[in-house]
């Protein structure tokens, strides 16, 4: 799985001009399902995020993970992270997991958070998303499994 983490001081996911996921303090995270992924790596990916040390403490330094300042996270599909753009000028994405088994494997990553008890939303799955954010710092992290 791929991941792009932003922290953020707030954030919310439209679709169809209704807000169906927030959060804020905390964390935006595109996730992209790849070929291969599992249920195992949906977990492992949600335990690294819940104990990277993003967040700052009293004395202003990133030593705080996102489960030690209380934040929260939105999760948002992301199958654009799969992006080949080593031939011309259109990206190809057949990188990605089909769509069935991505919807699945995003849906347990999101689980896999709420399990390890941060407050978690999504978007909505295929849908045309519109997400609004405000980056904190700005912290922009990317995470891959299989690297």
């Amino acid at each position: 799985m791929r991941a792009l983490l932003q922290r953020v001081s707030k954030a919310s996911v439209t679709v169809e001009d209704q807000i169906v996921g927030h959060c804020g303090p905390g964390l935006v995270i595109l996730v992209c399902a790849m070929p291969g992924d599992t249920y195992d790596t949906a977990k492992t990916l949600a335990a690294k995020v819940s104990k990277l040390r993003l967040f700052k403490d009293e004395a202003g330094k990133m030593n705080l993970s996102i489960l030690q300042s209380g934040g929260s996270a939105l999760v948002v599909s992301q199958f654009t992270l799969a992006a080949d753009t080593s031939r011309g000028n259109r990206p190809g994405f057949s990188g990605a997991a089909k769509p069935d088994e991505a919807e699945t494997l995003y849906l347990q990553f999101a689980d896999a958070l709420r399990n390890l008890d941060i407050p978690t939303e999504t978007g909505r799955f295929g849908a045309d998303m519109s997400v609004a954010l405000t980056n904190d710092g700005p912290v922009t992290i990317w995470l891959d499994t299989q690297s």
